[in-house]
C-alpha cells in the first residue's frame, strides 16, 4: 500500500503513512518476539529498557532532523541515513563473530560467511554514504577522485575479499574480521569518491540499495525474516532504479557502481566559453512573456534553494489566465534526486498535468516562443550533446536551447554542480537574468 500510494503524487502522503503504520507494525512483533519467550528475567528487563532509551533517543533525533531540513538538503539527509544502517550491519556482523552459539559443521561455517560478508557490504555502504553526504552538503569537492590505477584498486579490493572471506571460513581468526573491516571502509570511499558530481543522483540510489542488502544481511545474522525481505525489497528495487537512471543519463550501469571503472576521464571543458553575455531586465522577461504563445519552465537545484516554487506557481497561473501554454519539463535528475522537482511543484500547487517529463517535452522547445531555466544548470547544458570531450558528454539533457528565447534565471556565472561551463549561457537566443530566482520571478510578476 505505501509503494502503490508513493507511485503518485496526489497519494504520496497516505504512501509515506502506510509506510510508517508497516514499520510500526514491524517493530512492535520484534520487539514482542525477541523478549517474549524471557520476559521477567534481569537480563531481558535489562535488554528491553536499553532498547526503549535506544528507540527513544534516535526517535527524538530523527523528528528533530527531519523537521528542521531543507527540502533541498533532502539528498545529503538521504545519504547520512544510508550510513547509519551500513554502520548497524558492520556492528550486526561484528556481534555475530563475537558471539557464536549452537552451531557446528556446515551450518557454522555459513555463519561465518554470513558474518563476512554482511561486515564487508555495511563497510562499504558507511563510508560510501558519508562521502556521498559530504558531497553533496559541499564539504567536499563533486569532481571525481583520479587515482593512479584506481580501476585496479577497485578490482584488487573484490578479489581480496573473496580471499579473505574462504580463508575467514577455514579459519576464523579474529584479525581477519579487522582486515576485512578496513578493507571494506576503504573501498566504500573510494567508490563514491572516483564519482564525479553529474552521477551523484545514481549514486544516491546505488547507496540506498546497498543498505537494502546490508539490511538483509543482518537479518540473516539475527535470524529475522522480516528483515531479510525488507532488506532484499529495499536492495533490488534500489539497485533498478538505479539501473533506469543510468539509462536516462546515458551512464553505463557497471561504471558508475564500481566507482567509474573501465571509464577514462574525459577532458574537461575550457572555463572561459567564447562569446558574450545578455543580461534581460524583469520587465523585458515579463514583455516576452506577454507576447508569448507558449512557455516552458525548466526548473532546477537553484529554483528549490531559493524556495522559488511558489512565485513559480502564481506566473504559471498568471500566464494561463492570459491565454499562454505554459508547461513543466522535468529532468529525470533535476534537483539531484528522483522527484525533487516535481515534490516542489506539488507543494505549489502546479497541477499535475502540465508537468511532464524530458522525454515527454524535449520535441516541443523548437515549437516553443521562450524557456524559463530557472536554477537548472547542468540538465540543460549543450556540452552534454555537442561536446565529446566534455564530463557530461552523452548524458540527455532538456534542448532549451531550440526554443525562440531563452531566459536563464542564475545567481552567477559559476558553473554547476558537475563543474562543466555552460554555453547556454553565451547563445544569440539567450539572455541572463541574474539574482535571487525568488526575487527575480516575483520582479516579472510586479512587471505583468
Amino acid at each position: 500500500m505505501s509503494l502503490a500510494g508513493l507511485s503518485r503524487h496526489d497519494t504520496a502522503k497516505a504512501g509515506v503513512g502506510y509506510g510508517i503504520a508497516g514499520m510500526t507494525i514491524a517493530l512492535i512483533a520484534t520487539v514482542y518476539a525477541t523478549f517474549a519467550g524471557a520476559w521477567g528475567s534481569p537480563q531481558a528487563t535489562t535488554g528491553f529498557i536499553l532498547l526503549v532509551v535506544a528507540v527513544l533517543v534516535g526517535g527524538a533525533i530523527g523528528l528533530w532532523r527531519a523537521r528542521v531540513v531543507a527540502m533541498t538538503g533532502m539528498p545529503e539527509l538521504i545519504a547520512l541515513l544510508h550510513s547509519f544502517v551500513g554502520l548497524a550491519a558492520v556492528l550486526v556482523g561484528w556481534n555475530g563473530a563475537l558471539e557464536v552459539t549452537g552451531m557446528s559443521g556446515a551450518l557454522l561455517d555459513i555463519h561465518h560467511a554470513e558474518v563476512f560478508i554482511g561486515v564487508f557490504i555495511g563497510g562499504v555502504t558507511f563510508t560510501g554514504s558519508i562521502v556521498a553526504f559530504l558531497k553533496l552538503s559541499a564539504r567536499m569537492s563533486s569532481a571525481p577522485l583520479m587515482l593512479p590505477g584506481k580501476n585496479v584498486l577497485n578490482l584488487g579490493a573484490l578479489v581480496a575479499f573473496v580471499v579473505l572471506t574462504v580463508w575467514y571460513v577455514i579459519t576464523p581468526e579474529l584479525w581477519l574480521l579487522v582486515v576485512v573491516t578496513a578493507l571494506a571502509l576503504a573501498l566504500g570511499w573510494h567508490l563514491v569518491a572516483s564519482i564525479g558530481g553529474g552521477d551523484m543522483p545514481v549514486v544516491i540510489s546505488m547507496l540506498n540499495s546497498y543498505s537494502g542488502w546490508a539490511a538483509a544481511a543482518a537479518g540473516f545474522l539475527l535470524n529475522n525474516d522480516l528483515l531479510i525481505v525488507t532488506g532484499a525489497l529495499v536492495g533490488s528495487s534500489g539497485a533498478y532504479l538505479s539501473y533506469i537512471m543510468c539509462k536516462a543519463m546515458n551512464r553505463s550501469f557497471i561504471s558508475v557502481i564500481a566507482g567509474g571503472f573501465g571509464i577514462a576521464a574525459p577532458t574537461a571543458s575550457n572555463d572561459e566559453e567564447a562569446g558574450e553575455i545578455r543580461e534581460v531586465t524583469a520587465p523585458d522577461a515579463a514583455e516576452l512573456l506577454r507576447d508569448a504563445g507558449s512557455v516552458i519552465i525548466t526548473p532546477g537545484y537553484g529554483m528549490a534553494v531559493a524556495q522559488a516554487q511558489y512565485p513559480v506557481a502564481e506566473l504559471t497561473s498568471r500566464l494561463r489566465e492570459r491565454g499562454v501554454d505554459v508547461r513543466f519539463g522535468i529532468h529525470p535528475v533535476a534537483g539531484r534526486l528522483p522527484g525533487h522537482m516535481n515534490v516542489l511543484l506539488a507543494e505549489a500547487k502546479v497541477p499535475y498535468d502540465i508537468v511532464e517529463e524530458m522525454d515527454e517535452i524535449n520535441d516541443d522547445f523548437a515549437k516553443t516562443s521562450v524557456v524559463l531555466v530557472i536554477g537548472a544548470n547542468d540538465t540543460v547544458n549543450p556540452s552534454a550533446a555537442e561536446d565529446p570531450g566534455s564530463p557530461i558528454a552523452g548524458m540527455p539533457v532538456l534542448r532549451v536551447w531550440e526554443a525562440s528565447n531563452v531566459i536563464v534565471f542564475k545567481r552567477s556565472m559559476s558553473a554547476g554542480y558537475a563543474g562543466v561551463a555552460n554555453p547556454l549561457f553565451h547563445r544569440d537566443n539567450a539572455q541572463m537574468l541574474f539574482g535571487d530566482a525568488k526575487a527575480r520571478v516575483e520582479d516579472i510578476l510586479r512587471a505583468l
